[in-house]
């Protein structure tokens, strides 16, 4: 597979991964508590596909390294409050740890993709 259909493919399971982030947030309880983890996880989930998005559409190389940046942070801060609804059992197990695998697996590829671009 060459780099242009890798990137499609990325594209594609990125987008995939922030409809199944909106899909466990708008599962999560209606309580005070639970807005704040919901804005924030959602915010993370979908801002990797985002930003994979226009770091394929980059003008430079640098614009590229700091678009797979973010997207190394923004997997991170997701698999973060992905562990924090776990913790809280707030929505059924085996679903989420389908969103934590594939997070999980979305990182690591980002840092991958970052080590080959010295970031």
């Amino acid at each position: 597979m060459d780099n242009k259909e890798f990137g499609k493919q990325l594209e594609k399971r990125t987008k995939d991964f922030a409809l199944e982030v909106i899909r466990l947030s708008s599962s999560l309880p209606n309580i005070t508590e639970s807005k704040v983890i919901r804005n924030q996880v959602t915010k993370s989930g979908t801002s990797v596909g985002a930003n994979y998005r226009e770091a394929n559409r980059s003008r430079s190389k640098a614009d590229f390294t700091n678009k797979i940046k973010i997207c190394v942070s923004e997997a991170s801060e997701t698999v973060y409050w992905l562990e924090i609804i776990s913790d809280l059992k707030w929505t059924d197990n085996m679903k989420l740890e389908q969103i934590t695998s594939e997070a999980k697996e979305l990182l690591a590829i980002f840092t991958s993709i970052g080590k080959t671009l010295k970031l």
